[in-house]
């Protein structure tokens, strides 16, 4: 019990400087800027119509709408702040294959911030184009969200490594200590809670796949509240390579009831109607579990950027209070979807994997290898 009462508190400590990074930087990214410079990067990043009167305006609008898609958006430069040429910023690798040239492997650097072009090349909304119409690229560069992937890739395999290497030292019947007494409740919850009770019989070999699943997307999830760091989870493109995992997972260890009762579902005069509708749900399942953690982590922080952003738009000190409240609730519901999308999708997986694994006939009852395992033989 007290060591459930240790993690539960470390849990919430963590939680809580993350909410009060997530918003004192959300608010500063906005507040510290000058409204000209917001203005002035909208205009050259996303081409907007925005006069020369207007940008020199000091009274000028903020693009809310701009500064939000630019937080969430991926990018060749690890941004960290300021705007414009005053921004600080990390360059990325930029790794091109083109039909002219190439490979070629250079530094965003040299695009200082977007404003200049390299060669034939240039970023325009975060893509790089060639100014030569018969050269076409092939983008494999180590974007703002690639290496975010990598770090937490990292992160993960140095948690699980120095937690093996204890229970190696201290063996499994001393208590957990450090890193070990923080994950050791999440891991036992993802085997017991998650792959026994939804997998069943077999269950142990798609644990390690689920906790794999379970640690990137919370963990990304957490480390995304930090407004420095890249919003990966929040990535579409993220999102689906996860779901793809899911459904080869899913498919490839499909038995055979499992695709009887797609191809062949009962009642059989219904056939015509039944089939189809089993068919898409193979790619439906997959699909929804990619649209559920994109848009839930995507919208959380455009949220929070919007309603911070109500003080600059209405430019009234009255606004503020409002604002403020509305955003700590944001703030504080966000840890919260951080852990449970987390759970969401690795237990909604379980539940994939389950019903194709399960070994049951179209009635829905037991085989025989399921009624002994229930007696006990």
């Amino acid at each position: 019990m007290t060591t459930k009462i240790n993690t539960y508190k470390k849990f919430s400590n963590v939680f809580l400087l993350i909410f009060a990074l997530f918003f004192t930087f959300s608010l500063k990214s906005i507040a510290s800027e000058p409204q000209e410079e917001i203005v002035s990067e909208v205009h050259e990043n996303i081409g907007a119509a925005v006069s020369h009167e207007t940008i020199k305006n000091p009274n000028a609008n903020v693009d809310i709408a701009a500064v939000a898609m630019e937080h969430i958006s991926d990018s060749h430069f690890w941004h960290l702040y300021g705007e414009g040429h005053d921004a600080v910023s990390f360059p990325l690798p930029v790794i091109l294959y083109s039909n002219i040239n190439g490979l070629q492997f250079f530094m965003s650097s040299k695009f200082n911030h977007g404003h200049d072009a390299y060669g034939n090349y240039s970023i325009v909304d975060e893509k790089i184009v060639s100014s030569n119409p018969t050269e076409s690229l092939f983008d494999i560069s180590i974007t703002k969200n690639v290496a975010q992937l990598l770090f937490s890739a990292l992160l993960i395999i140095w948690i699980f490594l120095s937690i093996a290497s204890s229970y190696k030292k201290q063996g499994i019947t001393s208590a957990p200590k450090g890193k070990q007494s923080f994950f050791e409740p999440l891991i036992v919850f993802v085997r017991d809670e998650i792959a026994k009770e939804n997998i069943g019989h077999g269950y142990a070999k798609y644990v390690p796949y689920l906790l794999t699943v379970f640690f990137i997307i919370l963990i990304n999830n957490v480390i995304g509240m930090i407004p420095i760091s890249a919003n990966l989870t929040g990535n579409i493109a993220f999102t689906l390579v996860l779901s793809l995992g899911t459904f080869i997972v899913t498919n490839i260890n499909g038995n055979k009831d499992y695709w009887k009762h797609i191809f062949l579902p009962k009642p059989f005069f219904l056939w015509l109607i039944l089939m189809p509708i089993e068919l898409a749900g193979i790619f439906i399942k997959p699909f929804a579990l990619m649209l559920r953690l994109f848009a839930n982590m995507a919208a959380g922080h455009i949220i929070v950027i919007s309603l911070v952003g109500l003080i600059f738009v209405f430019k009234s000190i009255y606004m503020a209070p409002v604002s403020i409240a509305f955003t700590l609730f944001i703030d504080l519901l966000e840890c919260l979807v951080a852990l449970l999308q987390a759970y969401i999708f690795t237990m909604l997986t379980a539940l994939f994997i389950g019903a194709s694994t399960a070994d049951h006939n179209h009635d829905g009852a037991h085989t025989d290898d399921d009624e002994k395992l229930v007696k006990g033989h």
